[in-house]
This record gives structure tokens, sequence and C-alpha cells, in this order.
């Protein structure tokens, strides 16, 4: 087992790739605490977990919210003992321009997609020092080169991968690894959304399934064995790399074939 006796911090896991990824990160070994904003989500990943049977447990985090992200280190101590690996996975999608994003919107989803990221490491820094453990964060494709109708989440994904270089430098001197996870179109909660908010949802879902090399949309679990592995000794000498899982994303048809 890759993660055995290791203690990992899955934020955004009550739901798609936070999901898939803490039960990934449940078979290889570790106890995993499942932080999301939507509790009754989270105890059902929980639940999930257990059947493995793993060890797992549900905290109620707003990563947005400093004195939650408090709440998560302490609980997870209270639980655990210790961290020895960070995955801030939470974020939040608005489809929509910069014109018609209302202002609450954009200082939401920076505050989640970005921010999140930012108290999340911060608050457990010190204990994955003492673990010299590891950081994964979430970022995307769209970190790299944007779509329509989804300006605050392109700049928050572009953003995530300057922060986790940032990081990587910083700490890597203290034995801290920092990487973060580009995935494509996964069939998950978000790309959902971004099809449904199209004109035609399943003429975008059929679309996007065409640009990739592999000519189909990503599984949620696919990005989740990509975060074991940056979480994992494997991934030892890895650090400050923006990793991604795209199933060959831009290198399929284009859209309108």
């Amino acid at each position: 087992m890759k993660l055995k006796d290791r203690v990992a911090v899955i934020t955004g896991s009550g739901s798609g790739i936070g999901r898939a990824a803490a039960i990934e990160f449940a078979r290889e070994g570790a106890s995993v605490v499942v932080a999301d904003i939507n509790l009754p989500g989270a105890l059902d990943t929980v639940q999930s977990i257990r059947q493995l049977p793993g060890k797992a447990h549900a905290v109620e985090t707003d990563v947005a919210n400093p004195e939650s992200v408090r709440k998560l280190v302490r609980e997870t101590l209270q639980i655990f003992g210790q961290v020895h690996v960070l995955f801030n996975n939470a974020a939040i999608q608005v489809n929509k321009t910069v014109e018609d994003t209302d202002v609450e919107e954009w200082n939401r989803e920076i505050a989640v997609n970005l921010g999140g990221v930012f108290l999340c490491s911060k608050f457990f820094m010190p204990h994955l020092r003492a673990t010299k453990g590891a950081i994964v964060n979430m970022s995307s494709v769209n970190g790299f080169f944007v779509e329509p109708m989804c300006a605050g989440y392109c700049a928050t994904k572009a953003a995530i991968i300057g922060l986790t270089k940032a990081m990587a430098i910083d700490h890597g001197k203290e034995g801290i690894r920092v990487n973060c996870i580009c995935p494509g179109y996964i069939d998950a909660g978000l790309a959902e959304g971004y099809f449904q908010a199209q004109p035609d949802p399943a003429a975008a879902r059929a679309s996007a399934r065409k640009l990739h090399a592999l000519w189909r949309i990503g599984r949620p679990e696919e990005v989740g064995r990509a975060a074991v592995f940056l979480a994992s000794d494997d991934a030892s000498f890895v650090t400050g790399t923006a990793f991604v899982v795209d199933g060959g994303f831009g290198s399929g048809l284009p859209p309108s074939a």
C-alpha cells in the first residue's frame, strides 16, 4: 500500500473528484479526513470508505473561512494525531463572463478556489513540516488555456499553478513537496455544471469528448490515482510541477467535427 499509516486531509471530498480521491487514498492505506462544506456528502464518503474497510472522519469545512479551516486542523489532530498529506481539492465554478459575473460570485470563487488553497496550506504547514509531508493542489488544464463562460474559474486555476510553484520553492528545503494536478474534462460535478450552462448541454458534452485524444471524458478515480501518486513516495523527487491528467485534451478533433 502506497499510503499505509499516513493521514490525508482532502477538501471538497463529499462528492466528485474529491470523493473518488478519498476512496483511492483509503484503498492505499491512508486514514482520510473528508472535509466538505456539504456535511451529508462528506458522511456518505466516510461510509463508502469504512465499507472497504478503511478509516475516515468527516469534518464540515468552509475552506474560505479561516476559523473553519482552523477547526479542520484541530479536529484532524484530535482524531488522528498527525497529518502527512493535504489535498486542496475544493472548488466552485461560475459559468459566466467577467461582465455577467456578480461581484459576490467573483469574490466567493476567488475565496474558495484560491483562498482555500492558501488557508489550508497556511494552517496545516507546521504539521506537514513535522512529517515532511506533501501538498497536492487541484488546478486544471484551464490554468494553461481558457474556454468560454468560465473567466473567474480559469483565473483561479492559473493562479493555483503559480502558488504551487511558490510553495514548492519556499518549503522544499523543509522536506515538503508541493504539486498540482491539471485535469481535462472529468465526469464529475463541475464539468456537468459547465455543460448544463451551455445552450445545448448534450452537444457540449459530445464536443468535449471529441477534444480528447482518448476520445472520452475522464473518470474521477483516474484523477484520484494521480493524486495518490503525487502524495506517495513514488513521487519523492517530484515537486513544483503541474501534473496534467487530461486524456490528451486538445489533441483530438475540433469541436465541430
